[in-house]
């Protein structure tokens, strides 16, 4: 019926009424299958919860839409998913595994660094990469005023025009891994996100989506309590 902040909006207006009772105060909690909750008179009813897997391409913005008229991910769902977002996001000449929900609890868990759920992503680096720009990498460094680091890299091969590398990241800060090579004066031509947690991008084709399992939500919420 509204946004999160719309939401609060009419909330604080006195619009909101739980069990016929009006509630002021931000922060309540209902339990959508036993409260009654409406919003000026009118039945709010809690919507299907949504959890979906898309493998992003290359250059889409991870949004419903976007301003610029670029390519975003809602383009490649559903039109009736139009409340779904993004789980975090990945820059726009990435690719790879990004979940898209209606579930903000499930989002949080997955996005706050105090939960710390790992993410891979293979990482094809002009040049060759040497053992201790890695070693660097894991030790962390300051780039644009911010700490960054890897918990984890592993150099899969390396020739002297290009490198793969697997990165496992606990934190997602805006462009981490490009700008940890970026640091340490390399550049990446390719960045793909592989996993989130336990669960992998395995066969998904690019700009195709999947519904999570009840297994695989599951096993994201419980690595992250």
């Amino acid at each position: 019926m509204a946004s999160r902040r719309a939401g609060e909006k009419l909330i604080v207006a006195g619009r909101v009424c739980v069990n016929g009772r009006a509630v002021t105060a931000l922060g309540g909690r209902v339990d959508p299958a036993h409260d009654r909750v409406t919003v000026d008179g009118v039945l709010a009813r809690a919507k299907r919860k949504l959890y979906v897997a898309l493998n992003k391409p290359a250059g889409y913005v991870c949004s419903r839409k976007d301003e610029a008229q670029r390519r975003a991910i809602g383009d490649l769902l559903p039109r009736e998913w139009d409340n779904l977002y993004s789980v975090g996001r990945l820059d726009y000449d990435s690719e790879g595994l990004i979940f898209l929900t209606n579930d903000g609890e499930f989002s949080l868990r997955l996005t706050h660094p105090r939960y710390g759920v790992r993410k891979k992503y293979l990482a094809s680096v002009a040049g060759r990469v040497e053992q201790e720009t890695l070693n660097q990498i894991v030790r962390g460094v300051v780039h644009g005023g911010e700490r960054l680091k890897a918990e984890k890299a592993r150099l899969l091969s390396a020739n002297n025009s290009n490198s793969l590398v697997e990165l496992e990241m606990a934190e997602g800060k805006n462009r981490e891994v490009r700008r940890l090579f970026e640091s340490q004066g390399m550049a990446v031509n390719r960045l793909v996100r592989t996993q989130v947690g336990k669960i992998k991008l395995g066969e998904l084709p690019s700009g195709k989506w999947r519904t999570l399992t009840a297994a695989e939500i599951k096993s994201l919420i419980s690595q992250s309590l």
